[in-house]
C-alpha cells in the first residue's frame, strides 16, 4: 500500500492557499493548513473535512521564528517527514503607493511575509523534506515580480507600480533559484509559481481569475513527478520569465 503523502501550506485559511489545500487534498494527500490564528481557521479546516478532505490546522505564523519552529517541531512529531512544502502566505501593503512615498516600515513588513517568511519556513522544514523520496517546494509568487514582464509595455499590468510587493516578488523569484541550485541532484524540486490576478483578499476580489485557476500552477509544481523540472517559473499559461 502507498504511503500518504504529507503537506504543508502556509496561509490556508482562505483564498489561493485554501484552495490549494482543497486540490491536494482531492489528490489524497494529507494537508496540513498553516494558519495564524487558529481559532478563527475552524470554518475553513471543517468546510474541507466536510468536503472529505484529510486536513488538520497548524498554528504557523511565517514572520516569528518561534511559530515556525514550534510548528516544525510538531510535524516532526506527527509524521516525522513532509512530502509537499507551499510557500503561500504573503501581504500586498503598497497598491496605490507612490515609490517616492512608500515607508520603509511598510517595505520591512512586507519583506518579513513575502520573502524571509519563505526562507525561515523553507530552512526550518527541509530536513522534513529530506525525509521525502520526492519532495517538492512551491514559492508563490507573481508575474508582478517578473523582470522580463515589468519591462514588457505590452504587459497588462505594466501601469502598476507598488514597487514594493513587486521587489518582494523578485527577491522570492531569486530565493526560489538559489534553493533549487543548492538542492539539484536530489529528490526535492522547488519551483516558483504565478497564480495570475486571481480574486482574493489580496486585491480586494479585483482580480480576473478564479481561485481555482490560481492554484492550478502551484499544485501542478506540487505534484510533479520524478522527472520533472526544478528551478522554473510557472504561470497559468505556462513558464513566465523571471
Amino acid at each position: 500500500m502507498t504511503e500518504q503523502r504529507l503537506a504543508l501550506v502556509t496561509g490556508a485559511n482562505r483564498g489561493i492557499g485554501l484552495e490549494v489545500a482543497r486540490q491536494l487534498g482531492r489528490r489524497g494527500l494529507k494537508v496540513w493548513m498553516g494558519v495564524r490564528d487558529f481559532d478563527r481557521s475552524a470554518a475553513a479546516e471543517n468546510g474541507l473535512k466536510a468536503e472529505g478532505y484529510d486536513v488538520e490546522r497548524l498554528v504557523l505564523d511565517v514572520a516569528s521564528d518561534e511559530s515556525v519552529a514550534t510548528a516544525s517541531s510538531h510535524l516532526a512529531d506527527s509524521g516525522g517527514r513532509l512530502d509537499v512544502l507551499v510557500n503561500n502566505a504573503g501581504v500586498a501593503l503598497d497598491s496605490g503607493v507612490e515609490p517616492s512615498k512608500v515607508s520603509l516600515d511598510l517595505a520591512r513588513t512586507t519583506f518579513e511575509v513575502n520573502v524571509f517568511g519563505c526562507i525561515r519556513v523553507t530552512q526550518a522544514f527541509l530536513p522534513l523534506l529530506r525525509r521525502s523520496p520526492a519532495g517538492r517546494v512551491v514559492m508563490v509568487s507573481s508575474d508582478m515580480g517578473s523582470h522580463g514582464r515589468q519591462t514588457d509595455p505590452a504587459f497588462p499590468y505594466a501601469h502598476l507600480n507598488p514597487m514594493i510587493y513587486i521587489s518582494s516578488k523578485a527577491a522570492l523569484n531569486a530565493v526560489t533559484i538559489a534553493f533549487a541550485k543548492e538542492l539539484r541532484g536530489t529528490p526535492i524540486k522547488i519551483n516558483a509559481a504565478n497564480p495570475g490576478f486571481t480574486a482574493t483578499d489580496l486585491n480586494q476580489h479585483r482580480g480576473l481569475n478564479t481561485v481555482e485557476q490560481g492554484a492550478a500552477p502551484i499544485v501542478e509544481l506540487a505534484t510533479l513527478a520524478d522527472d520533472g523540472p526544478t528551478g522554473v517559473f510557472l504561470g497559468p499559461d505556462g513558464p513566465e520569465p523571471w
